[in-house]
């Protein structure tokens, strides 16, 4: 059976479902986990993230959740049975978070498609992942950082990172832009190109006074700054930009644009912050 045609018995059986059942689906009626889950990387999933991502989703769904639920109707996946995927990865837990965010996915598009009517996912405990957010620098570190490459780009990338919160993939798109650093937003979710702009604050703006520095691969950066902070990452870069908007009391709106953060339903389509209040905001973070 191709792709397609598999994709078109999917889309017949959930119409049949919605039609014939109304929405209560039984476990001989309904699709396997696997036969959904792949109508929702088709039919969704490709469309909100990058090729890259799907490549990495894929991958994962393949190796950790296919072999062990995939076969199974989705009105018999309870909540025991994710929990046993996730108890299998409790020594990855980057792994098991991830595994879990594909399950939770599949499942609330089948909440939403009418094939189950409860979460099997709400229940799953995941392994302690206190890291996936990453650690903040403390104020120690962050001088001992920039100490420890002072007077070179990298320095200057590091800053950059430090004072707006880019994600690594963000560094290379980044310009100056008046009083804004402006970059790609690398989570933009709906195939369209969207940005943020982060003021240039008084502790970024030595850094880049000559503009902003040559980008450097990534991998390169991180290696680097594992030499010199080896209990951090590259990531916590970003962290520590949160936190201190987070302890200077910057606004939970000022904060999510400079992070790039979805502001969810309505605020996505209809706030337009003006630069004037961006600017005070970040004020905040020279205290």
């Amino acid at each position: 059976m191709t792709e397609l045609e598999l994709l078109t018995r999917i889309a017949e059986r959930l119409d049949e479902i919605a039609d014939k059942l109304d929405g209560k689906a039984t476990a001989d009626t309904a699709p396997t986990f696997d036969e959904f889950a792949r109508y929702y990387f088709d039919t969704y999933r490709r469309r909100k993230v990058k090729p890259e991502t799907l490549r990495a989703d894929t991958y994962r769904y393949n190796a950790h959740i296919c072999p062990a639920i995939g076969e199974m109707s989705l009105p018999v996946l309870t909540p025991d049975k994710v929990q046993k995927v996730l108890d299998k990865l409790e020594n990855k837990p980057k792994t098991a978070y991830e595994v879990f965010t594909l399950i939770n996915l599949v499942c609330k598009t089948a909440i939403k498609h009418g094939i189950i009517t409860r979460n099997p996912c709400d229940m799953a405990i995941l392994p302690d992942y206190e890291r996936r957010h990453g650690k903040a620098l403390t104020t120690d570190e962050t001088r001992q950082l920039l100490t420890a490459t002072d007077g070179t780009d990298i320095q200057r990338i590091y800053a950059l990172a430090l004072y707006t919160g880019l994600r690594p993939n963000e560094y290379a798109t980044a310009r100056i832009q008046g009083q804004f650093v402006i970059a790609r937003n690398s989570k933009q979710k709906d195939g369209r190109e969207h940005t943020k702009r982060i003021p240039i604050t008084a502790k970024l703006a030595p850094y880049v006074k000559d503009g902003l520095p040559q980008p450097r691969r990534i991998p390169y950066l991180r290696n680097k700054f594992k030499q010199i902070l080896p209990t951090h990452k590259l990531y916590d870069l970003r962290t520590t930009f949160y936190t201190s908007c987070q302890e200077c009391g910057v606004s939970e709106l000022a904060r999510n644009l400079f992070m790039g953060h979805a502001l969810g339903g309505l605020a996505d389509t209809y706030t337009d912050v003006s630069d004037a209040y961006l600017i005070a905001e970040a004020l905040k973070l020279e205290i």
